[in-house]
């Protein structure tokens, strides 16, 4: 077989779609979630050694994963108005900007493009949402009374914290951005998801259930992000028009549409609850009749959506590594003097994950097994648990605590 034909065989693999014929995706799209998916879970694994090694209070220090700054938007919203008033990224988590900016992007260029072809939560709401239909034969739609309130929270949710930071002065932020507290945010928020408390067990487990009955529970009604974004696509030029002369009225992507947009009823969607995600165009039965365009109406087909979503991010990346402004630029030593103390000082606070039969399943000692140990942090060297004394550290005790009595 010719080199022509793999090449060709290949792109059809990826082009294609899968599913049933009412709710078609296109494959690049699975691929390209499942690779962000993957890159999350190997940032988490390391996060735990860097964790392991901070509390240890070892030297030097693995090298703690900056692509976890993703996950903290409100700090990376910081950093980009503070960028405004110093003229320069902050030093403590320059990533979390510049993963903004990128979302910020790709909402102008590919719309709410950050939701479904790189969130890993938008991947498993979809999934979620899958295995409902799967067991259920169907999702179900909330009042329309009900529906438009409820889709107002995230956006009142949005205000809040953008209004928030809008508030702060440039003094306001350069001391929130230097604090012991964000320079271990990436930490804490790790910790909340392992060590998670009886409430944010079954805040979740709501979440999860409300998915599997409602598409996307969490993102049409909660998400404050989804909601940044989708007010900055109303601005993009790229949007997935309708040929009326070409439409077949079946209603098909009306139905296949998770965020239950009438496709079929406008010449083209500009909704800002539109994520790009193409199922509508992936399962309309007539060729030419919806389709992805932008500027000047060219056709973007669905690979080139993922070239543009891939490309952004990893122009973002390599721009940003080229100029100093990916890792924390103050070095994993200034790190280790400034940060782990404060890595040292957070306590475990007795939650759900205390159970033993629960830290059995997942811990961060058992995540960080499943990689290469650190020789200092091994079994064989006698890691000892957080109620010892680790290399001189003092173990934690209730008096360590704001406003805990002493003794």
């Amino acid at each position: 077989m010719s080199k022509l034909n793999v090449l060709h065989r290949s792109s059809h693999l990826l082009t294609g779609t899968f599913g049933r014929r009412t709710e078609k995706s296109f494959r690049v799209r699975l691929a390209v979630q499942a690779f962000f998916s993957v890159v999350s879970i190997l940032m988490g694994i390391q996060l735990a050694r860097f964790y392991l090694a901070a509390k240890a209070g070892a030297t030097p220090l693995p090298t703690r994963p900056p692509g976890v700054d993703g996950y903290l938007p409100i700090s990376g919203l910081m950093g980009v108005v503070d960028w405004f008033h110093q003229g320069e990224l902050n030093q403590v988590h320059p990533a979390a900007t510049v993963l903004v900016l990128v979302a910020l992007g790709l909402a102008l260029f590919a719309r709410k493009a950050f939701c479904s072809w790189m969130c890993p939560v938008g991947l498993a709401s979809e999934l979620l949402a899958r295995f409902g239909r799967w067991s259920f034969g169907r999702n179900f739609k909330v009042w329309r009374w009900l529906d438009i309130p409820l889709r107002g929270l995230k956006y009142a949710l949005m205000a809040f914290f953008v209004g928030a930071v809008l508030a702060m002065s440039a003094a306001a932020l350069q001391e929130f951005i230097q604090s012991p507290y964000n320079q271990v945010a990436d930490v804490k928020m790790g910790l909340f998801f392992v060590n998670l408390s009886q409430t944010g067990v079954v805040v979740i487990g709501v979440l999860v259930i409300a998915s599997v009955f409602i598409e996307g529970a969490w993102c049409r009604y909660l998400c404050p992000y989804g909601a940044l974004l989708g007010l900055f696509s109303w601005f993009s030029p790229t949007r997935v028009t309708r040929q009326a002369d070409a439409c077949v009225g079946c209603s098909m992507c009306d139905k296949a549409c998770p965020a239950r947009l009438t496709v079929s009823s406008v010449d083209a969607v500009a909704s800002p609850e539109c994520t790009g995600c193409l199922d509508c165009v992936a399962v309309c039965p007539v060729a030419g009749a919806l389709e992805l365009r932008t500027v000047g109406r060219r056709k973007v087909p669905a690979l080139g959506m993922a070239a543009v979503v891939v490309g952004l991010f990893v122009g973002g990346y390599v721009g940003a590594r080229a100029t100093g402004n990916w890792a924390n630029r103050k070095g994993q030593r200034a790190w280790a003097r400034s940060s782990a103390p404060s890595v040292r000082r957070i306590p475990r606070r007795r939650s759900f994950s205390s159970h033993r039969a629960f830290r059995r399943l997942v811990t961060w000692r058992r995540i960080s097994l499943s990689v290469p140990p650190i020789p200092q942090f091994s079994r064989s060297a006698g890691m000892a648990s957080t109620r010892t004394r680790i290399s001189g550290v003092r173990p934690f005790r209730k008096s360590h605590m704001v406003g805990a009595p002493p003794g």
